[in-house]
This record gives C-alpha cells, sequence and structure tokens, in this order.
C-alpha cells in the first residue's frame, strides 16, 4: 500500500559541510512529486534520505525528521535495510546486476530475505516484468543476461528489481537522463501506471518531464555559492509551471538560469 512521507526541518551534512537546509515537505501517497533544479542544489542529496541512502557515504548525517505515514525512518530501533526495502530506489543510470540473468535481477532482492519456493518466484518474476512493462520482451529469455538488453529495457528492469520486493515508495533518480526519447517515453508512460500503486518521487533536470509525469512539484536552489540547497516552492505542477510564487522559481522555469 502506498504510504505518505512527511519531512520537517531536514538538514543534511556531510562532516560539517551542510549540504541541503530545513526542508520540509508533504507527500501524498499515490501521486508523482517531481523535484527539479540546477544541478548540485541538492536534490539527488535529499531525494536519499528519504531512503537512508545517503548513509552509505561516510559521515554522512541528517537533523530533522522523515515520517512515513507516522512512523519516523531515523528512529533509533529502525534498520536501514528495511526502510529501503519499503522505499525503492531506480538510480540514473540502468544498473543491472551484470553477471546475473534477467530472472535473477528480479528476485535478488527477495532472495535476500528468505528462501523461497521456485513457484512463488515465478509468479513474483512475472508479475513484476508485467508492471513494468516488459514481460512481454523479455519472457522468452529469463535466462540470458540483464546486461543484454537496450537500456531503456535495463532501466525497466530496474524497476521490476525494485517493485518486486513491494515496496510502499519509489524513488528515481534522473532515471531517464541517460535514454533515447522512446525509451524515455515509455518509462514516463510506466510512471503514470505505476503511481496508482505507489507513491512516487523523482528527481528530473527535464522540466518538460516534470510538467509531463508529476502531480507536485518542488523547485530547489542553492541559497548562494557554497551555501547549501534549500526547497524554495513547493506546489501543484499546474501551478509551479504556469504561475508560481517565487521569482527565483519563474527564472528557473523560464531558463533565465540553470
Amino acid at each position: 500500500m502506498a504510504k505518505r512521507i512527511d519531512v520537517s526541518g531536514l538538514n543534511v551534512f556531510y562532516s560539517k559541510f551542510l549540504a541541503v537546509q530545513d526542508v520540509s515537505i508533504a507527500i501524498e501517497p499515490r501521486t508523482v512529486t517531481a523535484l527539479i533544479g540546477p544541478s548540485g542544489c541538492g536534490k539527488s542529496t535529499f531525494l536519499r534520505t528519504l531512503n537512508r541512502m545517503h548513509e552509505v557515504i561516510p559521515r554522512a548525517r541528517v537533523e530533522g525528521k522523515v515520517m512515513l505515514d507516522g512512523e519516523d525512518i531515523y528512529a533509533a530501533d529502525v534498520d536501514p535495510v528495511n526502510v529501503r526495502r519499503t522505499i525503492g530506489m531506480v538510480f540514473q543510470k540502468p544498473n543491472p546486476f551484470p553477471t546475473m540473468s534477467i530472472y535473477d535481477n528480479v528476485v535478488a532482492g527477495l532472495r535476500l530475505q528468505r528462501r523461497w519456493k521456485e513457484a512463488e518466484l515465478d509468479t513474483i518474476v512475472e508479475r513484476s516484468l508485467r508492471s513494468a512493462n516488459l514481460w512481454a520482451e523479455v519472457e522468452d529469455r529469463l535466462g540470458k543476461p540483464g546486461a543484454g538488453l537496450s537500456g531503456g529495457q535495463q532501466q525497466r528492469l530496474c524497476i521490476a528489481r525494485a517493485i518486486a520486493v513491494e515496496p510502499q515508495v519509489l524513488l528515481m533518480d534522473e532515471p531517464c537522463s541517460a535514454l533515447d526519447p522512446i525509451s524515455t517515453l515509455a518509462i514516463e508512460d510506466l510512471i503514470g501506471e505505476l503511481k496508482e500503486r505507489y507513491t512516487i518521487v523523482i528527481v528530473t533536470h527535464n522540466m518538460q518531464q516534470a510538467a509531463r509525469v508529476s502531480d507536485r512539484t518542488g523547485f530547489f536552489n542553492l541559497a548562494g555559492v557554497g551555501q547549501p540547497g534549500r526547497l524554495i516552492e513547493y506546489d501543484d505542477t499546474e501551478r509551479i509551471f504556469t504561475n508560481p510564487n517565487e521569482k527565483k522559481t519563474e527564472e528557473y522555469i523560464t531558463g533565465r538560469f540553470g
């Protein structure tokens, strides 16, 4: 079941460096939220705090709250592995496990959980690949390497892998930036279908993409040179792109900087 995310007063540090400052945002279930803004303004850093992926970087830490349906994902008794199972992530470059088959890529996360019957895994593989709009293209070659697929197919395989463990939230960090226009359109169509079951947050540099796929949009920007990134404005996507409240948002949308 898709879940709501509530972030309040979030600061993100790498050692003593404050990378993202004072972000507060509420993300509703079964919606697509796009995060836009110039390079280096903290969008991807913020996205990774939503499932504690930033913690793979030494001396990274946060202040503030990230609540998932009222539960603090940073509470002392919360296992970050469980957080990442609940809040899946798709990265900028398709990253199927190169030595694994298509089948094994999909079930990789499941096999870390427990032992499964083969029939159970078969069902999950088909369901996940169908959900990622990939089943018809690969059903006769599930034993072939995932790395042998096209870039767009690899990204959909990564989405199938992410949803196989049945998360409630999907984070996508520029999932189309390495893809051709046709593959990009396929991923965008898929996002529209997946939001019926998941809460989706996507970082994108493509403002047309943000306008096409998202319900709400957040604009990040730097407070100044060497300053932390901040969430400048967050509103319905139509409002952000037609009548934003902040001058900086309008300047970025109209291409005056960024």
